[in-house]
């Protein structure tokens, strides 16, 4: 399983983290905040992150706006907001994009590839649940979101 996260925008909820643990890999789609938000998810699995709009300062600023991450024999692209989709993801043969950016988890199925944003597992932000999200690959890829009970 691997374990998706976005947002965090400085603030790990120790709920976040304890969602993660067991996962095999996990994605951070941006908006870190804090680069030792990745340093403690490292102790769970490896991660793959990017930059979002907010990591402009620091070690954070350093992350790729945009990765593709190979699991499971599937492709993966990252990219903070799905608006600045550089790429056609069904030519490429990327099988899910995962994105974060907008606070709203959703999993909209477009042709064979699947778009993915977990939420933000950060601070609370409007009247919006906080999120993470869990993917699966078998014979294809499968999205689910968990809402963290905070508070």
């Amino acid at each position: 399983m691997i374990g998706v996260i976005s947002d965090t925008h400085g603030l790990l909820r120790p709920e976040a983290l304890a969602a993660m643990r067991g996962v095999e890999h996990i994605l951070h789609a941006g908006d870190v905040g804090d680069i030792a938000i990745l340093e403690k998810l490292r102790e769970i699995a490896p991660v793959t992150a990017i930059r979002g709009n907010v990591d402009v300062l620091g070690p954070c600023a350093d992350l790729p706006a945009t990765d593709v991450v190979e699991l499971g024999g599937k492709l993966f692209y990252l990219v903070h907001s799905v608006e600045d989709l550089d790429i056609s993801p069904a030519v490429a043969g990327v099988a899910m994009v995962v994105s974060g950016h907008s606070h709203k988890a959703s999993v909209v199925v477009r042709g064979d590839v699947v778009f993915f944003n977990p939420g933000s597992a950060g601070p609370r932000r409007f009247s919006l649940p906080v999120t993470v999200g869990f993917v699966t690959v078998e014979d294809g890829v499968e999205a689910s979101v968990m809402e963290l009970k905070t508070e």
